[in-house]
């Protein structure tokens, strides 16, 4: 038996075909999918089809089925593909004495975007957004919510992060290089912790992921600080926006943005981007500063506007 190979992209759905060498009903007939490692022993299991009873495992919980097409089809459609799922599979049809095999192997095209991970909490604090709520927040923030696989990459690229977050998959999980009491355990080696899958009406914050900008983000020059209202108008006289976290994210890790002054956002936040760490100017590490969410009528800063391209 040949492996077939499919081709996937991040975050898609994907179909390994599988069919069945004779014309039995799938009714009586064992159905299992496997995913081969090197070493046998660490084969993972995907799925087991027994007739109407169905059970998927581990990675694959509630994320593969069969399509069964017709009596003949125990093709596996594997949804939200991920770079983990990278491997080749085995079906295994087993129908009394007679069993086949067929093996497919699964290339992901990563496709992992130049962008930037961000954290991400509203004015309200800390592990205050369900689910959805995180969704609507990145979306508000001009970013999406993260993939495992675009936070293992801010992670490997020197994340690290001790609030639990929303990923796109459901999952919460939060960045830690350099380990720590308060973080998962000081014993536990630098990685990303996992609090799994979540009910989505639990509350946290989000991982956000933002791309590269379509447009020009800078910092407004103005003869006076300005309150959250005059900074909205400031921005908009100058036939731009308020700029959106994604904005200020994106501008500091993509085109290396550098300014020591806090500027209102979007969010009635207050940051400021430092790409060259400086003494009084986030002196350790470049980073995205966040002064905090002030009183919106305060005049004590100025604003970032963002500039879409026509």
């Amino acid at each position: 038996s040949f492996a077939v190979k499919v081709f996937a992209d991040l975050g898609a759905n994907v179909t390994l075909p599988c069919r069945l060498m004779h014309k039995d009903h799938l009714g009586g007939i064992r159905v299992k999918w496997t995913k081969v490692a090197a070493d046998e022993a660490l084969n993972e299991d995907v799925l087991l089809s027994m007739g109407f009873h169905k059970k998927t495992y581990g990675n694959f919980l509630d994320r593969v089925y069969l399509e069964e097409l017709d009596n003949e089809d125990a093709s596996l459609v594997i949804t939200d593909v991920s770079m983990n799922d990278v491997g080749t599979y085995r079906c295994e049809v087993i129908n009394g004495m007679s069993d086949t095999m067929q093996e497919v192997s699964l290339e992901v095209d990563g496709g992992l975007v130049d962008g930037v991970v961000f954290p991400y909490h509203p004015n309200t604090g800390r592990y205050n957004m369900k689910f959805e709520e995180a969704v609507q927040a990145c979306a508000d923030q001009a970013a999406v919510v993260a993939s495992y696989d675009q936070l293992f990459e801010a992670w490997k690229d020197g994340l690290d992060w001790c609030n639990a977050g929303w990923l796109n998959d459901g999952t919460v999980r939060y960045p830690i290089k350099n380990p720590r009491e308060p973080c998962g355990g000081a014993n536990n080696g630098p990685g990303i912790r996992s609090y799994g899958r979540q009910d989505r009406e639990t509350q946290f914050d989000a991982f956000c992921f933002a791309t590269a900008l379509k447009g020009e983000f800078y910092w407004l020059v103005q003869p006076e600080r300005l309150s959250f209202d005059e900074a909205v108008q400031a921005c908009l006289d100058d036939d731009a926006e308020i700029a959106k976290v994604g904005h200020i994210f994106s501008a500091w890790k993509l085109e290396g943005y550098d300014r020591c002054d806090a500027g209102w956002l979007a969010d009635g936040s207050v940051r400021y981007p430092i790409s060259r760490p400086r003494k009084n100017c986030s002196p350790t590490e470049a980073a995205v500063r966040l002064v905090g969410f002030p009183d919106k009528m305060h005049k004590s800063y100025g604003v970032y506007c963002f500039k879409a391209d026509n």
